[in-house]
């Protein structure tokens, strides 16, 4: 695929510990960039949720689906918008739930802790929660996270254990070191979506432009997994 590069999906997926039996849960599919990978490999064993924002608002991830029925007949697509709509999986049985460059929506939103406790009350004992996100630089504050999309690991983590989890591996395998994330547009100025050379006149000041962000490649990422303890704290039983 054309993004692997960017995105290292077999080695973070490997990394996550997914496996082809498990029940999976996928926030916020999109365009449904993992959902050719995850879809197939937890299509003879295994079920795959596809928890999406609206479907009425997603027409385009339905059509995808229905051109590849030998592909996607066993997806599950439900929809996770807060609050009104929060069952994305029988509550407690998903094995593990996988959320990509999503947290800086959320933020944006002011609905990431509530985010984070569906995924807690949908997995089982043991479950795993694996995230991939722009990384910030540590220190940076909520204002700045919100308007760059970028977001600081402890922030994330602090996120996560309030909603009752607990950190158990990082990677780098997702690390650009060339992203100094200090951009114009923030994080949409890199690829793919290189938003302030769209926005030029052909010409050389957009190849210029072309040039220097392509050169960077797409942004700094953390990839975390955490797990849900097989003992629910009592003050997480009650939220």
């Amino acid at each position: 695929m054309a993004r692997d590069q960017y995105r290292h999906p077999a080695q973070t997926l490997r990394f996550l510990g997914l496996k082809p039996e498990m029940t999976v849960v996928e926030i916020w599919p999109s365009e449904g960039w993992y959902t050719e990978i995850l879809a197939p490999a937890t299509r003879p064993r295994g079920i795959y949720y596809a928890a999406g924002w609206r479907k009425e608002v997603h027409t385009g991830f339905t059509e995808k689906l229905e051109t590849r029925p030998d592909v996607y007949d066993h997806v599950v697509v439900t929809e996770l918008s807060v609050p009104e709509r929060t069952t994305i999986a029988p509550p407690g049985t998903a094995d593990m739930v996988l959320t990509f460059r999503n947290v800086h929506n959320w933020m944006q939103g002011d609905y990431a802790q509530e985010m984070f406790r569906v995924f807690y009350r949908t997995l089982r004992p043991d479950g795993i929660l694996g995230l991939v996100e722009h990384r910030a630089r540590p220190g940076a504050s909520i204002k700045a996270m919100k308007a760059s999309g970028y977001v600081t690991e402890r922030h994330v983590i602090g996120l996560a254990e309030q909603a009752g989890f607990v950190l158990e591996a990082k990677s780098e395998i997702n690390a650009n070191p060339k992203d100094t994330t200090d951009h114009p547009a923030g994080v949409w100025t890199l690829p793919p979506t290189l938003q302030l050379c769209e926005e030029m006149d052909a010409g050389p000041d957009r190849k210029r432009c072309l040039k220097k962000y392509g050169a960077i490649g797409e942004s700094d990422r953390m990839t975390l997994r955490f797990r849900k303890p097989v003992s629910t704290p009592a003050w997480s039983a009650v939220r």
